[in-house]
């Protein structure tokens, strides 16, 4: 029984430990082979982006071997794939090699897309790179005054980093003794300042508190960075001096260029993980289309469920669980405070109001991040 994952963020990482050790026996016995597909040797922390960008973290912070997180039954290869060849169980990588499948996990994660946005990519800062993340610390370590717009692309991942970032910009103005001279205004795509109700409620009256601004109904077309003129659909004509963005993201390129799924997400089966038809295939992580955000702890809940399932169709012939949307977010909420978001397809979330010690937890798990995706915690 050959199993492959394809991919190796968060999702892929924990599906490919759990089941190794799921399957310690089978795949000693030679019953189980287990490869693992990546694009790099290295794994990166990617919430840990936003604090780079404010100067909390250093870049090589981000950043563990990826070996070094796999156990030892998984045959790991940095060779990511270029073309999937459902039809026959097959990949192909960019070094021309073949390797077959009887089970396929698909874990390719997502990519922002700032160039199919007019300007966007000359005249805005982002934070969803290390290259950008440091820009935008540069930037931000410069600025002594001015109009900051801070504008929201859709669909992207984790939901409530543009919320995290209003608070993180007000306490970094504040720190340096300028925040009266930082004019902040947010830029929302939809009728409220959050796509989840429930943090749009939240949100609003804390930045209330704090003199931000914010304008809905507001979705991108593009840039002009010569004047710094943002423009949206809406006929919106916004002066900035610095424009922050949160770009609109699509899934792998890979998946797009062989027809797996509009804009790089594959249609799958909100509980089972299985691409739609096709049985032994799953996804997992940002790559799905279901209906709940691209966030990491998601990837986790959703890579526990679908490891235990092809465990148990491997040891008994039947998956065992279904996966039932679970999401857990933390939301820094700025002056050492933040709350947390948890809901599923049945529950809407409800947010509890922000506190220091869930401000240290969510810290202290960028440390226990580490432990989560090797799949012990």
């Amino acid at each position: 029984m050959k199993i492959l994952v394809v991919g190796g963020g968060t999702a892929g990482t924990i599906v490919a430990n759990n089941l190794a050790r799921r399957l310690t026996a089978e795949t000693r016995s030679g019953k189980v082979q287990l490869t693992m597909l990546s694009a790099s040797d290295r794994h990166m922390y990617q919430p840990g982006l936003l604090y780079v960008a404010f100067g909390q973290m250093t870049p090589d912070q981000l950043y563990r071997d990826q070996a070094s997180l796999l156990e030892p039954t998984i045959d790991f290869h940095v060779d990511p794939v270029k073309q999937f060849m459902l039809d026959k169980n097959q990949v192909m990588t960019e070094a021309g090699r073949i390797h077959s499948y009887d089970i396929l996990v698909i874990a390719t994660g997502s990519r922002i897309v700032p160039d199919e946005t007019p300007g966007l990519t000359e005249g805005a800062e982002f934070f969803y790179t290390e290259a950008s993340a440091v820009k935008l610390y540069k930037r931000l370590r410069e600025f002594q005054g001015g109009r900051i717009a801070v504008a929201i692309g859709v669909p992207h991942k984790c939901p409530v980093a543009p919320v995290e970032l209003m608070f993180s910009l007000h306490d970094y103005f504040k720190a340096r003794g300028i925040r009266d001279k930082v004019h902040l205004k947010y830029y929302y795509p939809i009728g409220r300042i959050h796509t989840i109700e429930a943090v749009a409620k939240w949100a609003k009256p804390e930045f209330d508190s704090i003199g931000i601004e914010y304008e809905t109904l507001f979705n991108i077309k593009e840039v002009d960075a010569k004047n710094k003129i943002l423009k949206s659909e809406e006929g919106i004509d916004v002066e900035y001096d610095l424009l922050i963005v949160v770009p609109q993201h699509r899934g792998m390129e890979v998946i797009e260029r062989d027809n797996l799924g509009e804009g790089g997400w594959i249609p799958t089966d909100r509980h089972s993980l299985a691409m739609k038809g096709h049985d032994n295939v799953y996804v997992v992580g940002d790559t799905t289309n279901l209906p709940v955000s691209k966030t990491g702890s998601a990837a986790h809940f959703q890579a526990e469920v679908l490891a235990e399932n092809i465990a148990s169709i491997i040891k008994i012939g039947a998956p065992v669980r279904d996966y039932d949307g679970k999401i857990y977010c933390f939301i820094e909420a700025g002056r050492d405070r933040a709350t947390y978001s948890m809901f599923d397809y049945e529950t809407p979330p409800d947010l509890k109001p922000p506190s220091k010690p869930m401000h240290w937890f969510k810290l202290s798990y960028n440390q226990m991040y580490w432990t989560s995706v090797r799949g012990l915690l």
